[in-house]
């Protein structure tokens, strides 16, 4: 693992901007995961500085990252993002990288039974709500219990967990919604 000396884990936990991603990286530094989903890009940079910091397993394997966006899809009112060759040609030489262009919900229905379980789940605050609440369920058949949700309320907001029983809520709601449909 890549990790950062004292002053630069002391820097990135307490001082980096911007300052609503600090809890990510103390639970990057805390317990480094080996397979990574994020859902919603944005422009790379906190992407790139993650896999960067987590670097290879202990093992030297690669960390193994998936990443679900828009990409050329975006709307004029969506947050500003990148392509999805540029996304392969930035990220490919930090990680093991499988990248799946969509809206949360139809990216995760079509890709989830491959995708196996992961150690942490993110979950930007760049996506559309409705598309997002629609893809508990899928999320919820990728983690188990070790695994770590960290969840951006709002863009620049600090990230939070989500605790295992509001996952089970959500998920619960989104089949809900289905069966009443």
């Amino acid at each position: 693992m890549a990790l950062p000396g004292w002053f630069g884990s002391l820097w990135l936990t307490r001082f980096s901007r911007p300052a609503g991603e600090r809890p990510l990286w103390r639970h990057l530094l805390r317990t480094p995961p080996k397979r990574i989903l994020e859902i919603g890009l944005g422009e790379l940079t906190r992407t790139e500085r993650m896999l960067s910091l987590v670097g290879p397993t202990s093992d030297g394997a690669p960390i193994q990252y998936v990443g679900i966006d828009r990409f050329e899809s975006r709307t004029l009112t969506d947050p500003p993002g990148v392509t999805l060759k540029t996304a392969h040609q930035r990220l490919t030489p930090l990680a093991k990288v499988q990248l799946v262009p969509g809206n949360a919900d139809s990216a995760l229905a079509r890709v989830s039974n491959h995708l196996g379980v992961f150690d942490l789940v993110l979950v930007s605050a760049d996506g559309d709500a409705k598309h997002l609440e629609r893809s508990w369920f899928f999320v919820q058949r990728l983690v188990r219990p070790t695994s770590t949700i960290l969840v951006e309320p709002a863009p620049g907001r600090p990230w939070e967990p989500l605790e295992a029983a509001r996952l089970e809520a959500l998920a619960s709601r989104t089949v809900q919604r289905r069966s009443a449909a």
